[in-house]
């Protein structure tokens, strides 16, 4: 069908109150604060940063305290422009095109293609590039543009000064589950459900490592009928119900994505 006549009929379909069905949303990471678990930081917005929807956080005597990653992803980017803009950064990706940005940094920990959990030591609070005293600059940002902050699902405190404590790595680890699909491989999604686009296979009896664990489409599988997600990689999900964990639901101390 040419592009003409299938715009025609999606116009007919909606005047007709016919709801075309939506690609699904790219599944977002859960987010925590960027510092060790149970610390307190001040987080500040403002209408003026640049860009408008990063936070800088400090607290006292913080220059050389430790940063750590937010969410699960792959480190892109270890980046010194000198005494510029972010000086020394850090970039994760976490899949479905969400980044992480962590700016002004005294110093690095991780090297780029590096694979990273949460509460993982990316680097340490510093004063570098455009600074003008030791804090955080960190942004959440999908498909490249700056989005506004959130911790564990929540909204961060636009426009003002909030304390945030963190619960990044408190008690949380990976697990590892065996696939049984007797025999057929089973696909791997980039979000935590069948409409999701397949990027693999793991093949039947593979072990995978599961870094965390969502709820999204049921799925009737080996065993039984379950809405819980293994994420084993970077935009990288499989359906739990053909996995063995040794657990029925969810796997205790495993974070939630």
């Amino acid at each position: 069908m040419g592009k003409r006549w299938t715009g025609l009929l999606a116009a007919v379909l909606l005047t007709l109150g016919v709801l075309l069905p939506a690609a699904p949303a790219a599944a977002a990471p859960t987010f925590k604060v960027p510092f060790p678990c149970g610390q307190s930081w001040s987080g500040q917005t403002r209408t003026d940063h640049s860009p408008a929807y990063a936070i800088d956080f400090n607290r006292t005597d913080d220059l050389g305290d430790p940063v750590v990653a937010s969410a699960s992803g792959t480190v892109d980017r270890v980046t010194d422009l000198g005494g510029t803009s972010y000086g020394k950064y850090v970039r994760i990706n976490h899949g479905n095109g969400y980044t992480t940005y962590y700016a002004h940094l005294n110093g690095f920990n991780v090297s780029v293609g590096q694979s990273v959990g949460y509460g993982k030591v990316i680097g340490w609070v510093g004063s570098t590039g455009g600074s003008t005293g030791p804090h955080l600059h960190y942004e959440q940002r999908l498909n490249g543009s700056d989005i506004q902050v959130r911790f564990n699902g929540a909204l961060a405190l636009y426009w003002g000064t909030k304390t945030y404590t963190s619960d990044n790595g408190c008690g949380g680890s990976t697990a590892t589950g065996t696939v049984n699909t007797s025999g057929t491989p089973l696909t791997v999604r980039s979000g935590p459900g069948t409409g999701y686009d397949a990027v693999g296979t793991v093949a039947d009896g593979a072990t995978v490592t599961i870094y965390c664990q969502t709820s999204g489409t049921t799925v009737t599988g080996t065993y039984g009928t379950s809405s819980i997600w293994d994420r084993i990689g970077t935009g990288r999900y499989i359906a739990d119900a053909y996995v063995y964990t040794g657990h029925d639901g969810y796997i205790p101390n495993v974070p939630r994505c």
